[in-house]
């Protein structure tokens, strides 16, 4: 079972897309796939409907000794796609975690109980530090962060995304735990600012040259394009909603660029990946029908 955590300390970045869309895109794919969302505002949640909601959530996953998954997997209308739901309304899980001896760990030993089910968990996380951040990123083996190509939102990365993992390092070094290596997602790329592009080559540069940091840079951008906005609003993947790129457009089909940052972080489901939407019949995208094989 494959954990990632979708994680910066900046909002507006793009978490919760991004890590709806990767989750669909492996859903259709054909993988048994569990969506967490710890954001306190809780957008991941809603984005996909519900066919079969449960009646609790990440609250009673950390806080209580709950023992039937099915009280807190909420099932989405995009099957074998479930969730856990943001459902800490009084904002006590802070609070709990932080008294908690296990706090920064409690999630680790708990994901254990999932691991028959799914194939992959896919976490959201808020845009603040937190304990709840924290803990989310000592219970994946890969984190996921998108960055946008500004100025401040490098900086920020340096100053507060890499300043927790180098702090969590310290203290992981007395467990036996260890902080998962970290993916820069660049996001909300555009093909006409020259600035966009010049941030994100000083980026790929700084962490090619740079040993030993566990950060990587993907090679495939994502670019900001209305077909995000109509797959939220559709609650689709937005590989349904644009699987091929429009007539005259520079940047790829958005379906072929999710691919391919997904082929990257999940090379073990390459086949898998490329295949989704192959069966798919012309002009039936955007229907809520998969075009993946299955895999299990």
């Amino acid at each position: 079972m494959r954990v990632s955590a979708t994680v910066c300390s900046k909002g507006g970045v793009g978490k919760t897309t991004t890590t709806a869309n990767l989750g669909g895109l492996l859903a259709d794919a054909g993988l048994r796939v569990l969506l967490i969302d710890l954001d306190s505002q809780p957008t991941l949640s809603s984005y996909y409907e519900l066919s079969q909601p449960a009646p609790g959530g990440v609250y009673e996953l950390l806080a209580t000794e709950l023992v039937d998954l099915d009280q807190i997997i909420s099932q989405t209308a995009l099957p074998p796609l479930d969730i856990i739901v943001s459902n800490d309304y009084r904002n006590q899980l802070q609070q709990l975690l932080l008294n908690a001896p296990n706090g920064r760990f409690r999630l680790i030993d708990l994901l254990d109980r999932f691991a028959d089910r799914y194939d992959a968990i896919l976490i959201d996380t808020q845009g603040a530090r937190s304990v709840i951040l924290e803990m989310a990123v000592m219970a994946a083996d890969r984190l996921i962060s998108p960055i946008v190509p500004e100025l401040l939102t490098a900086r920020e990365f340096v100053r507060g995304t890499q300043g927790m993992l180098n702090e969590l390092r310290e203290l992981a070094r007395y467990t036996r735990f260890e902080v998962p290596p970290v993916s820069i997602l660049l996001n909300k790329m555009t093909d006409q600012l020259r600035d966009a592009r010049d941030i994100a080559n000083s980026i790929r540069t700084m962490y090619a040259e740079v040993e030993d940091h566990g950060i990587s840079v993907l090679e495939t951008p994502l670019v900001n394009l209305s077909a995000y906005r109509s797959a939220a609003l559709q609650g689709l993947p937005v590989h349904r909603v644009e699987p091929r790129k429009p007539y005259s457009r520079k940047s790829p089909a958005c379906a072929d660029q999710l691919k391919a940052v997904a082929i990257d972080l999940y090379p073990e489901w390459a086949d898998a990946i490329r295949a989704v939407g192959t069966n798919a019949p012309s002009g039936k995208s955007g229907t809520g029908k998969s075009g993946g094989g299955h895999v299990h």
